[in-house]
């Protein structure tokens, strides 16, 4: 169980679900209470569709183009670091596209669970990234099964925390979300470091 619990923390502190909540409470502010618990369901079922085939089909991807894994680690421990950075300074939803122009856009769409909530928000580059790299570390079948556990698991708590949003917003306020998230930045650069540590000495260990 090891596994499961790495990349659960791993995921869910790149992901981070919390920080999306003054985005999601804000495109959703017309919505009935049924129809925000549909539009969490679906981008919680988006971002674990995403990341499974992130997941099995990233490493393919990356043999077409040519693309080493140490190379994808450096550049996902690039980008999971600059989303911490974001993190702390309270900048993180510049980084995950969603500025005001594709805010107005979503709120006169229907459907927003695909775009902008499951990309680019919450099944971003730093998690795609990351479960490539970590198709290469996780082989055995035990291995890739907790591993899709995890997965399923972050996204049962993408669900709730989107549903709870509204509710979560009005108990832990502005303030409290932004400590909660530059916590979470600390322990999402940290990863960002050590994937880039852990390649740069594959490569010259090569």
């Amino acid at each position: 169980m090891e596994i499961f619990f790495l990349v659960f923390v791993a995921l869910f502190s790149v992901i981070n679900p919390l920080g999306c909540i003054p985005i999601f409470v804000g495109l959703t502010q017309d919505y009935t209470k049924h129809e925000r618990r549909r539009v969490a369901l679906w981008a919680a079922i988006d971002v674990a569709l995403i990341l499974l085939v992130s997941f099995f089909v990233g490493e393919y991807v990356l043999q077409f183009f040519g693309i080493s894994i140490d190379a994808l680690r450096i550049a996902g421990g690039l980008i999971i670091a600059s989303s911490g950075f974001s993190l702390l300074s309270g900048k993180f939803s510049r980084t995950r596209g969603v500025t005001k122009d594709v805010e107005t856009d979503a709120q006169s769409r229907d459907d927003i669970a695909l775009t902008p909530l499951a990309i680019p928000m919450l099944a971003g580059p730093g998690s795609i990234s990351l479960l490539i790299a970590m198709h290469q570390d996780y082989t055995s079948t035990l291995e890739i099964i907790l591993l899709c556990a995890a997965i399923l698991a972050v996204s049962s708590v993408i669900f709730f925390v989107l549903k709870s949003a509204h509710y979560l917003s009005k108990i832990l306020g502005a303030s409290g979300i932004v400590a909660i998230s530059r916590i979470i930045g600390f322990i999402v650069i940290a990863i960002g470091v050590q994937y880039i540590i852990s390649s740069i000495t594959n490569v010259f260990k090569l």
